[in-house]
């Protein structure tokens, strides 16, 4: 004990705490000064800049692009590039018909499913074509559906049709289709170019002659004369007699007209004042029996005369008689 009465501790048992402590203290000093220090480093260590590939400077028009085009222009553009490489894939394959003809008669049995399938078809005013005619023409058929039928459309395909000359649709819902036509009247036969046609009066070509059933209508003939024939044919049945004998008229040069008669004759009418020289004609047949006469041509192409062709016959029986007045003249006679 010391002289304080205190317990004396021994000096080598404090150094080992004592070492302890210390090194704690250098160590935390150290620690501070090694993060002190990084910081420091970090501060002064300058930013790290992104890194800058180069590449060339984009065209001016891609620039307008993708400055000015709204976004999602890219999906409508690979949109319409689909629509577009379809579309001409159905035009380039010739199929463009049978899509447009899918697509209708989709549409068509939906709405026959609905109710507006087309159940009774009224038609008036036909005369040369029969009822499925009409509406084969129209395109009308056991698919069409009366909602989607495009009455326009049907008319139209209908007045195409030379024997139609007007037509008129009404769509009566849910299922009644009423179809008026004004058909054409057949006229006269046609010949040119060696195709003989039946023709309406304002020269519109009806058909080809095919059946017998128009042998009896008047035949004309020569380029022009499908437009001119009803104002000639309208003045030559004002001479009845005349017409009645009448074959066929021809139309020549587009100018004038001849008669060819049931027997052959050949009339040759002038290019102006016709109705005179049918006149005349008519006249000379029924005082002069001319129709009747052995003759092949008549022409009356000159106001101031008519000229008349013999035939073969009755020109080398005219020749014989008169080399038979000759021979009987006596001599000394006057000529």
């Amino acid at each position: 004990m010391d002289g304080a009465g205190r317990l004396t501790r021994s000096v080598r048992s404090l150094g080992p705490q004592a070492d302890l402590r210390a090194a704690a203290i250098g160590a935390a000093v150290l620690l501070r000064e090694y993060i002190g220090a990084h910081l420091a480093r970090r501060r002064r260590r300058p930013a790290k800049r992104p890194q800058v590939i180069d590449r060339e400077p984009p065209n001016r028009y891609i620039q307008m692009v993708e400055r000015y085009l709204p976004r999602r222009i890219g999906l409508v553009a690979t949109l319409a590039i689909l629509f577009g490489s379809l579309g001409f894939g159905i035009v380039r394959g010739g199929h463009v018909e049978e899509f447009t003809t899918a697509l209708s008669d989709t549409r068509n049995a939906l709405a026959n499913s609905a109710g507006f399938r087309i159940t009774t078809v009224g038609i008036n005013g036909r005369k040369q074509l029969s009822q499925d005619e009409v509406l084969a023409i129209g395109g009308v058929n056991g698919r069409s559906s009366l909602l989607f039928l495009d009455a326009d459309t049907v008319r139209a395909k209908l007045k195409a049709n030379p024997w139609i000359a007007d037509a008129t649709i009404l769509k009566l819902y849910p299922g009644r289709l009423q179809i008026d036509i004004v058909e054409r009247t057949a006229f006269a036969l046609w010949q040119q170019n060696g195709r003989l046609s039946v023709i309406a009066s304002d020269g519109a070509v009806l058909e080809p002659y095919v059946t017998r059933r128009f042998l009896n209508l008047p035949l004309v003939v020569g380029k022009g004369a499908d437009t001119r024939a009803q104002d000639f044919l309208a003045l030559l049945d004002r001479y009845p007699q005349v017409r009645s004998v009448t074959k066929a008229a021809i139309f020549v040069g587009e100018r004038r007209w001849n008669l060819r008669l049931k027997d052959g004759l050949d009339v040759r009418l002038p290019e102006n004042d016709v109705g005179n020289a049918l006149a005349a004609l008519s006249r000379l047949d029924k005082d002069e029996k001319l129709f009747s006469r052995d003759i092949v041509a008549v022409d009356m192409r000159l106001p101031d005369r008519l000229i008349v062709q013999l035939s073969e016959e009755a020109g080398k029986a005219r020749d014989d008689l008169f080399k038979d007045k000759k021979s009987k003249k006596k001599p000394g006679d006057s000529a």
